[in-house]
């Protein structure tokens, strides 16, 4: 396998993060205690983990990857990737017995003055880069275009840049007001900001999490606000996120149905549908995306989005 084979961003869905503390990461992941409709999880070494811990953290992770060895894998199985806490942590893990069955890693404070020590490591063909961008550099367009330009150089090893809401706002010595979407405030600018600096050069970006995970409500309303920014994953940090998140990237029908007028053989230049004007040349790609969310979470309950 290549680092070439596909994963699309998309199928990521919601991404759960699993402090690596947890005693019993291989059912919470893969056996009995799987949360329903996972299709990514995150192992996390870095912010969850306190520094006196990681030895027991790593251990957990040890033995995680050696039960992997003697699994065989299912169609079902999630996406797996881990977020080590330094480039010396990840230079360590890639040494561990089953970490070539992993899909990835998740690079943590990533810019273009420490991906470097990442990109020069052993990583096997098949493991993928989620960079994160939460420090003041994302802050800077200027130090964005640095890193773009460096991550070009490797696109095919880069899944997705996620966007760490939560250490943004902690650069700008904020935290998000209960009740408020990221896009109800300076995070909301950024997100917009990041998306104009790495999009239109071939990269997927991810959305941050809702750190009120007893909200559906306003997890499904900022989910959708995602969606229009073009993110169309997102992290998660508790299981009754993942449902949410994930039925919230259902497609409506009519939108579905215009994707397909968009892409279909011999469609006019431009033509109007319910008072709205399409153009293939320029809509092609968002119905591409569109029909990929379809195909992936399904076409949307028509009372569910009245709720």
């Amino acid at each position: 396998m290549t680092v070439t084979t596909p994963i699309s961003s998309v199928a990521l869905g919601a991404t759960l993060y699993i402090p690596c503390m947890r005693g019993d990461l291989f059912t919470a992941v893969l056996g009995p205690r799987r949360p329903p409709g996972l299709r990514s999880a995150v192992l996390c070494l870095e912010d969850s983990v306190r520094e006196a811990d990681l030895p027991t953290a790593l251990t957990h992770l040890a033995t995680f990857l050696r039960a992997l060895v003697t699994r065989e894998a299912a169609p079902t199985d999630p996406l797996l990737f881990i977020r080590p806490r330094s480039a010396a942590m990840l230079e360590h893990i890639l040494c561990m017995p089953g970490i070539e069955q992993i899909d990835g890693f998740v690079v943590p404070k990533a810019h273009a003055d420490t991906m470097p020590a990442y990109l020069s490591l052993p990583l096997h063909d098949r493991h993928r880069l989620m960079p994160t961008l939460e420090t003041r550099e994302a802050c800077d367009p200027q130090e964005m275009r640095r890193f773009r330009d460096q991550l070009l150089a490797v696109q095919d090893r880069i899944l997705v840049l996620r966007i760490g809401g939560n250490d943004l706002l902690q650069a700008m010595g904020l935290r998000r007001p209960a009740n408020r979407t990221a896009y109800e405030g300076p995070l909301g600018s950024l997100i917009g900001q990041l998306v104009a600096g790495f999009a239109p050069w071939g990269f997927a970006l991810s959305a941050p999490v809702l750190e009120r995970y007893a909200d559906a409500a306003l997890l499904r309303e900022e989910v959708l606000r995602d969606i229009e920014h073009g993110l169309l994953t997102k992290t998660a940090i508790h299981p009754a996120q993942i449902a949410v998140i994930q039925n919230a990237l259902a497609v409506p029908a009519d939108e579905e149905e215009e994707a397909r007028l968009v892409l279909a053989e011999g469609s006019p230049a431009v033509f109007g549908r319910d008072g709205v004007m399409c153009e293939p040349a320029t809509h092609r790609g968002w119905a591409e995306r569109l029909l990929q969310r379809a195909s992936l979470f399904g076409i949307a309950d028509p009372l569910a989005l009245r709720a």
